[in-house]
């Protein structure tokens, strides 16, 4: 069995990173309507298929159904997004790590509710990373953490999803906190950065989003 899931939306295509950096032997590949044709474009084979697809043109879909192992169609009227119908797959499967692309970086409503499918993942046991050209984003609960060094991403920013988060400590990071309390909307824990190869994190109570993040170089 797979233990990695990796799911790929619609989201516009230049928020998405070179899939095949996190392709392995373990990796089990769901396009969620378009993001079929992503995975597809990236030199990819979807293991699953899924959703109305509206969204691509139909020699597209022809492309999709060929590729693809399996294909699962779905009336443009459901009560679930592709999103969702993608993720109900990967759950089913029990894996120990989902990875959601094509997730950011369009309309703010379809981001932010994409952001909060992280917690009921989080609530089955399942770590779940939302990632993009630009960051990688994490729920965390409350207890102790450690968090590596990635070139790629050296800014680590820690957001209150809750009302508070109480007693959060850091220790290997340019700005060390030692039993702080963060207020939703509070900005104290933005832009921070490892300064060894292993930082650890804790808090008492409250859930985090841990978001690791990089400046892109402007080339226009």
């Amino acid at each position: 069995m797979k233990r990695v899931m990796a799911i790929v939306g619609g989201g516009p295509k230049h928020f998405i990173p070179e899939l095949k950096k996190y392709d392995t032997n373990e990796t089990f590949w769901i396009g969620a309507d378009q993001g079929a044709e992503t995975i597809i474009e990236h030199g990819l084979t979807p293991d699953i298929a899924i959703g109305d697809f509206d969204s691509v043109s139909a020699s597209s879909f022809d492309n999709i159904k060929r590729t693809a192992q399996e294909v699962l169609t779905f009336p443009d009227e459901k009560d679930e997004t592709d999103l969702e119908l993608a993720l109900g797959q990967a759950l089913e499967r029990r894996p120990d790590h989902i990875l959601l692309f094509g997730v950011t970086g369009g309309r703010l409503d379809h981001s932010m509710a994409n952001l909060q499918l992280l917690y009921p993942i989080r609530k089955q046991g399942i770590l779940a990373t939302i990632i993009d050209v630009q960051n990688q984003v994490e729920l965390v609960e409350a207890g102790e953490h450690k968090l590596g060094l990635v070139e790629d991403f050296p800014y680590v920013s820690f957001l209150p999803v809750t009302l508070e988060v109480r007693g959060i400590t850091l220790n290997g990071f340019y700005y060390p906190l030692e039993g702080a309390d963060l207020p939703y909307g509070s900005t104290r824990c933005i832009s921070n950065q490892l300064i060894e190869e292993e930082g650890t994190f804790s808090f008492r109570s409250g859930i985090l989003l841990v978001i690791r993040s990089r400046d892109l170089m402007d080339t226009g």
